[in-house]
């Protein structure tokens, strides 16, 4: 099967769920393929399955975060993605790599630093209080010089002020001011929507 029917055919397994579980060890076997496209397809798809069944991806999650330390910014940004999903279905399956996923903050490809916000808001919905100590690193993200990661920065702060409020309070003045002068609408939107879920309860 060349590239383009083995890309297809991950296309269709993508949509086709319900055989999600057991096809874990063939997704698996195709992150040693030699396209890169396969590869971060793979990654995706991976971390997909793992959102649904994580026991079924706990043998593949070091592999996974083997693509960290690529010189690809595509696969680290899959890899990055890939454990915020499975963290998020089973945060104990990645908790050794999670500190390491902060240094993907100031990745040098702006994708990667948006698939680190990404992952933070998976794992924070259902364990948020790894958080806590860590909000200064997306505060300084608000800042970001790429339009698209500055408007996803502000939904950790919503993620978080609806689990933790206390984590977002300290930084309500800067996401006020950001709504105010920010010259991204988007962005400017999503600080109030942070705003809300921080001081709503």
């Amino acid at each position: 099967m060349n590239e383009t029917e083995l890309y297809k055919e991950l296309g269709i397994l993508t949509k086709n769920k319900e055989r999600w579980e057991e096809s874990v060890p063939y997704v698996a076997s195709l992150l040693s393929h030699k396209s890169v496209k396969i590869q971060a397809k793979a990654l995706w798809l991976i971390g997909e399955m793992g959102l649904s069944y994580p026991q079924s991806v706990k043998d593949t999650v070091p592999v996974i975060a083997s693509f960290l330390d690529s010189n690809v910014s595509l696969l680290r940004e899959r890899a990055v993605n890939a454990l915020g999903r499975i963290g998020r279905g089973d945060y104990h399956l990645i908790e050794q790599y999670w500190s390491i996923l902060f240094r993907f903050a100031n990745d040098e490809d702006a994708k990667v630093r948006l698939s680190f916000i990404w992952a933070s808001e998976n794992i924070a919905t259902n364990t948020p209080d790894t958080y806590e100590g860590y909000m200064s690193v997306y505060a300084e993200l608000l800042h970001d010089v790429d339009d698209k990661v500055r408007m996803e920065a502000p939904e950790i702060f919503r993620v978080l002020g609806k689990r933790r409020p206390e984590f977002v309070q300290p930084f309500l003045e800067k996401l006020q001011h950001i709504s105010e002068t920010d010259e991204n609408r988007v962005v400017r939107i999503h600080c109030l929507g942070a705003i809300k879920a921080a001081t709503s309860k």
